[in-house]
């Protein structure tokens, strides 16, 4: 026969490995330097002017 299984348990592990992803998530989205978040801000927005600049007039 099998082991009994406590869904208590059970359900506080899947809740604790969901926390845990959306922490390793918000560390990638979240955990860079300042410098870093300056340059990929300045890389976006000469990419936006660029886009402008190449925009035909209708």
């Amino acid at each position: 026969m099998s082991k009994p299984v406590n869904l208590n348990k059970v359900r506080k592990d899947r809740a604790r490995k969901e926390r845990r992803a959306q922490a390793d998530r918000n560390a990638v989205a979240f955990g860079r330097s300042g410098a870093d978040k300056q340059r990929d801000k300045a890389e976006n927005e000469k990419s936006i002017r660029r886009l402008d600049d190449h925009r035909r007039e209708t």
